[in-house]
């Protein structure tokens, strides 16, 4: 049976250094239909001259914005920044916003910060819903999703509707421990987008054929739930515009099988 292929897209921050009109002509170079545009370097919150252009350079180019990769971390930040933030991926036209449950990791993080955290991810959940806005919690380490467990511990804590998470494969996992982990958020929590590289053992950057097995299991397991969030290429071997499009390639190959 045929893996239906998800949407593939690309976040900005793989290529940090390239201009926002170079990252449009490297996504549809590879084929790609959508961007993840990252705050950091590409769209900074609330400079609306560089949003608008941002948008109007990928939707000329016939692609969509993905999602709003933002550095908001809930209990770090502070709400007073939630505005400005999901007022700019709304000017952006971004359907999602990702945010980050923290700095510190499960076992580091007091019972007074969880709970600081928790309230703070539930308000902004509920901003972002006013808006029309879906958030997402990176999956990482050295945050309250860093893991698998962690991360349903915590949105069933938040409990809001509108708060969802993201997925990638934790650095130094193996396959099948990493594959548990996603197949417990897709029963649990579903999930609302992935980030795809291909590292190993540690952040070494490889072509994603040389993780297949991880990845074609990967997209098994979320076509047999019926899931098909959008894949966000990020990272890519020696941050080369070729290796995205060998990369995209050998994910499109995968999802034929």
């Amino acid at each position: 049976m045929t893996t239906p292929t998800p949407p593939l897209g690309l976040c900005s921050v793989t290529f940090r250094g390239f201009s926002a009109k170079r990252v449009v002509q490297v996504a549809a170079d590879a084929g790609l239909s959508s961007i993840e545009w990252g705050a950091d370097r590409h769209a900074p919150p609330g400079d609306r001259a560089v949003i608008r252009q941002v948008r109007e350079l990928t939707e000329a180019a016939g692609l969509r914005v993905a999602s709003y990769g933002s550095y908001w971390r809930a209990g770090v930040t502070g709400l007073d920044a939630a505005s400005e933030l999901l007022d700019t991926a709304r000017e952006l036209g971004a359907p999602r916003v990702r945010v980050w449950a923290g700095d510190t990791g499960t076992t580091e993080t007091s019972a007074e910060q969880r709970a600081h955290v928790v309230t703070e991810l539930r308000r902004f959940a509920g901003l972002a819903a006013e808006r029309g806005i879906v958030a997402g919690t990176e999956f990482h380490g050295g945050t309250l999703t860093d893991s698998a467990d962690a991360t349903v511990r915590l949105l069933e804590e938040v409990n809001h509707p509108n708060l969802q998470t993201y997925w990638q494969p934790p650095v130094a996992m193996p396959d099948e421990e990493a594959l548990d982990g996603l197949r417990l958020l897709l029963a649990r929590t579903g999930v609302c987008a992935v980030h795809v590289f291909s590292w190993w053992p540690e952040t070494e950057r490889l072509p994603l054929t040389d993780r297949a097995a991880l990845w074609a299991s990967a997209l098994a397991e979320l076509a047999s739930v019926g899931v098909v969030p959008e894949l966000l290429f990020e990272f890519v071997a020696g941050d080369d515009p070729a290796a995205l499009v060998r990369d995209a390639s050998a994910l499109r190959a995968l999802s034929a099988r």
